[in-house]
């Protein structure tokens, strides 16, 4: 799956919304301290201007030397490219040393990982009680009742069956995905908190968004088109429908949140 998302970092890097202030700013509430914030699968960098603005310093992670170089470039947030697989002294030498970080983030991320060994990595790496630990992910973009009609069936039935199994857990909001950590504030839930992004998009804004989609890379892996010209020109007839050129597209984001307490 690396391989696709190296292969799409410019579209990635294109097309995808940024995150909105009010996230990083209830994120950041649970932080009692703002020095060090670690952002784990970076990709091209859309949550790390956010956050550079609220800590000290930002540390932002990718396996991909292409995503990378779409990042933006800030005077407190250090990029560093890791491998897939790292042990702790990597860690440490690579990213952060252990019980230093005040928040880990992971932005649309999440379902890829090998979480009992990354979540090692995150309580190694946070303080203890009080570091967060902050994921969230973003389900299909919202335009109108025109393009989103056809996106829904371009979605189940084109994209549908070249969706790595992951995508389960963004589909289901991450509520179903493992997640060891304390509360930050009163009971444990399951329900993730809702937020939203907002872009505004031209209709080939909005393509782009489409070709840079995980499935829509592998089915490409495999030699299929699935923007056909047939599939283009019926986004472009719905997109077309309310005369305008420039659209808002809505992204809903599902975050998940928690504390790392006094466990290891």
């Amino acid at each position: 799956m690396a391989n696709l998302f190296i292969k799409q970092a410019g579209e990635y890097a294109a097309a995808r919304p940024n995150y909105p202030t009010k996230l990083f700013e209830f994120i950041a509430s649970k932080t009692p301290c703002h020095d060090l914030a670690w952002d784990v699968g970076t990709g091209s960098g859309q949550a790390v201007s956010s956050l550079a603005r609220i800590y000290k310093n930002v540390v932002a992670t990718d396996t991909s030397p292409s995503q990378l170089e779409f990042a933006p470039k800030l005077p407190n947030a250090r990029y560093q490219l890791t491998p897939p697989v790292m042990s702790l002294s990597e860690i440490a030498g690579l990213v952060a040393p252990e019980s230093s970080a005040d928040l880990v983030t992971v932005a649309q991320a999440l379902h890829w990982f090998d979480l009992p060994t990354f979540y090692g990595h995150v309580k190694h790496v946070l303080k203890k009680p009080h570091g967060v630990f902050a994921a969230w992910c973003y389900t299909n973009p919202e335009v109108n009742s025109a393009v989103d009609e056809v996106f829904r069936r371009y979605y189940s039935e084109s994209l549908g069956p070249y969706w790595d199994k992951a995508r389960r857990l963004v589909e289901d909001e991450y509520r179903s995905i493992e997640f060891p950590f304390e509360a930050v504030d009163g009971e444990v839930s399951t329900e993730p908190m809702r937020f939203a992004a907002e872009r505004e998009m031209g209709m080939e804004e909005y393509m782009t968004y489409l070709r840079s989609s995980s499935a829509y890379q592998t089915a490409r892996e495999k030699g299929l088109e699935l923007l056909t010209p047939e599939m283009e020109a019926e986004f472009a007839g719905s997109w077309e429908e309310d005369g305008e050129e420039k659209k808002v597209v809505r992204f809903p984001i599902f975050l998940r949140i928690g504390k790392v307490g006094d466990g290891v």
